[in-house]
């Protein structure tokens, strides 16, 4: 009975402790400002059960959008190591237009999400959407995008090839920033910030709402079309993202479900991704 637990153990040590090398080297690779965003990111993150069991649950609204505007500064930030101002502030400026109405059809129409609604808790809102909720589609896809540049092979073929490998790219990115709903709305939804008119299977959300968020998230990155992403640090942002929402589900918030859930499956994007690093940098260096 202890021998299986423990040969599990043997196997998966290895490859934790490849991935746990792997994040040290994401977090050194970062340059000085991008520390300070990261910094600023994971100390609000960290803080936020503390200010709330001190100051209140009346304040999450602020620590929510704290945490977010950070992540989009850290994201941001990182993406300009490879990309020019324009493209940066075009790319951005299309997710968070485009997130804006695929939110006001989904609340008005039912489609993609199903039927569902934001309270007001969180304002100021555009069309029955808080304003907040686009900066939260631009603070995640870009380490969704990390994650499918890492998993999938770095050749660029040409002609139905390339086109081919371009849609697989914007599928498995669309999988992976999908594979982090299954840690939020299940703590939004708790915490009154939007609600369905009718409670689905995950956890009260309708499963229509993970094929509305893959389909979504794949037609986004398929219309931007990321290059030259900065693998490693996304990385870092993906799997501590992870990490925390893990902790903050499983320990602080009380759903012990929705921790266990979204650890596997954004865990399970993670580990492949940093996996697939790994082999790279041993190739490249060499025996």
């Amino acid at each position: 009975m202890v021998a299986v637990p423990f040969v599990k153990l043997k196997v998966l040590s290895p490859i934790l402790t490849a991935m746990s090398h792997s994040m040290t080297r994401g977090l050194r690779t970062l340059a000085h400002h991008e520390r300070i965003a990261f910094g600023a990111w994971l100390v609000t993150w960290i803080s936020t059960p503390i200010v709330l069991w001190t100051a209140g649950e009346h304040i999450f609204p602020w620590m929510a959008s704290l945490g977010v505007l950070t992540q989009v500064a850290l994201s941001v930030g990182i993406l300009a190591r490879t990309w020019a101002p324009f493209q940066l502030a075009s790319v951005a400026g299309k997710i968070l237009i485009s997130a804006w109405a695929i939110e006001v059809v989904g609340v008005h129409t039912g489609l993609l999400f199903g039927r569902y609604a934001y309270s007001d808790v969180l304002q100021p809102q555009l069309g029955s959407v808080p304003w907040l909720i686009p900066f939260a589609w631009l603070m995640m896809l870009p380490p969704a995008w990390a994650v499918a540049a890492a998993i999938l092979s770095d050749d660029r073929p040409e002609g139905v090839q390339r086109r081919s490998h371009l849609l697989a790219r914007a599928i498995l990115a669309g999988a992976a920033f999908t594979a982090w709903d299954t840690f939020l709305d299940p703590q939004m939804v708790a915490r009154g910030l939007w609600q369905w008119a009718t409670p689905g299977e995950y956890l009260g959300i309708p499963l229509r709402n993970f094929a509305g968020w893959w389909f979504a998230a794949t037609l986004l990155t398929a219309v931007v079309q990321p290059k030259n992403v900065p693998r490693m640090p996304l990385l870092l942002v993906y799997t501590l993202t992870c990490i925390l929402q893990a902790i903050g589900l499983g320990i602080f918030w009380g759903q012990p479900v929705a921790a266990l859930c979204g650890t596997i499956t954004m865990g399970s994007f993670a580990l492949m991704a940093w996996i697939r690093e790994s082999r790279r940098w041993k190739y490249s260096s060499g025996p």
